[in-house]
């Protein structure tokens, strides 16, 4: 059972500012072979909490996430961030996990070593680091063990605590427990949930309406690669307003 929850978090935060967010999203578009996946999306990002971002399979969820992670570039429209910051500067204070893992060929902690070093971070603030994660995420008995050899859910908090070393202001994550049993995905949901004590952002894509219950503040519904609402959860989860997010909730197929 979690330990901690959303709502003890949600006060605590509330003065937090980073010089990262908010980040502001004008009219974004992206079209991949004539066909437009991301169409005019407008919408601000705050700079503390969980962001969900929800919507039917093809909704364009993944799309989103990635183009404001910057791993793709729009066909249209802008996202801005707060401050006067480099492209560089951007890329370093953010940090992004898939569904499937990407590990190194090496041990745990030669991953998490790996993304530190690759960060500029010298050798004793990465031993110093890589002590402080392995114990937050519960992964100092596995730090000898070859990442080829790990668990599903192992791997995810190996690239969950790889994420989290380089100590970023804000994290992506592209349904991060999707193929997990329940006990693997209560470990990353902790992880998640210190990450955002800790004053992390996260803008996470999940389908799982109970995960964004527990975790999120605000909710990011992605229909047909438009946004159908941007709310807070207590709303989205008892009044939305939307036709499709009605019937994504009650987990109906929903035909526009």
């Amino acid at each position: 059972m979690l330990d901690i929850t959303a709502a003890e978090i949600d006060g605590k935060l509330a003065d937090a500012k980073s010089s990262l967010l908010p980040l502001r999203v004008d009219d974004l578009v992206y079209e991949l072979n004539g066909v437009r996946i991301i169409d005019g999306v407008t919408l601000r990002v705050e700079p503390t909490g969980c962001t969900a971002i929800m919507g039917y399979n093809g909704a364009g969820k993944s799309v989103l996430v990635r183009l404001l992670h910057g791993l793709l570039t729009p066909s249209a429209g802008s996202c801005r961030w707060a401050g006067n910051l480099s492209a560089s500067e951007i890329s370093r204070r953010q940090s992004m996990v898939f569904q499937v893992p990407v590990l190194l060929r090496r041990s745990v902690e030669a991953n998490i070593d790996y993304a530190l070093s690759k960060r500029g971070f010298k050798a004793p603030e990465r031993a110093r680091k890589l002590e402080a994660i392995l114990h937050e995420t519960d992964l100092l008995k596995l730090r000898k063990r070859p990442a080829s050899v790990l668990s599903s859910g192992e791997r995810q908090r190996v690239a969950l605590c790889r994420a989290l070393a380089v100590e970023p202001e804000l994290v992506f994550l592209d349904e991060p427990t999707a193929s997990l049993d329940p006990a693997a995905t209560a470990a990353i949901e902790q992880i998640l949930l210190r990450a955002i004590s800790a004053g992390r952002k996260l803008i996470m894509v999940s389908q799982s309406v109970g995960q964004v219950q527990r975790l999120a503040r605000d909710v990011i519904f992605v229909h047909r690669g438009r946004i159908a609402e941007h709310t807070p959860i207590e709303e989205f989860l008892t009044t939305p307003r939307s036709a499709a997010a009605r019937a994504f909730i009650a987990g109906e197929l929903f035909e526009e």
